[in-house]
């Protein structure tokens, strides 16, 4: 895969990727307004009993920088696919690994009642 970006690897049409970025950057200023709970999977199911365990607003807030993370590097997919190498598509998966544990850490953590 040497000397190949990331425009040399992708399918599909641009415009899709773009709609996914905004889709992403709307659903993450919902979650950093402390709103948009719903969205969150697990804790939208869980029992009243058990959400009464986690500060709601906090927990909606730490879902949204993760989201806003992740949003951030599809946007500079999305623009510079043209000059990125294609090895930047495994950086991205490495980071939307790390992101998705330090949300998972935080909300088990620093969103918890005491």
């Amino acid at each position: 895969m040497s000397g190949q970006t990331l425009a040399d690897i992708s399918t599909g049409p641009d415009w899709v990727l773009y709609l996914v970025v905004i889709l992403f950057a709307v659903l993450s200023l919902v979650l950093l307004l402390g709103r948009g709970s719903w969205l969150i999977a697990g804790y939208n199911t869980a029992p009243e009993e058990e959400k009464g365990r986690y500060d709601k607003k906090r927990l909606c807030r730490v879902t949204g920088g993760g989201m806003a993370v992740l949003t951030v590097l599809l946007a500079v997919m999305a623009l510079w696919e043209d000059t990125l190498p294609a090895e930047f598509a495994g950086f991205f998966a490495a980071a939307a690994v790390l992101v998705a544990a330090a949300i998972v850490i935080l909300g088990n953590t620093v969103c918890r009642r005491k």
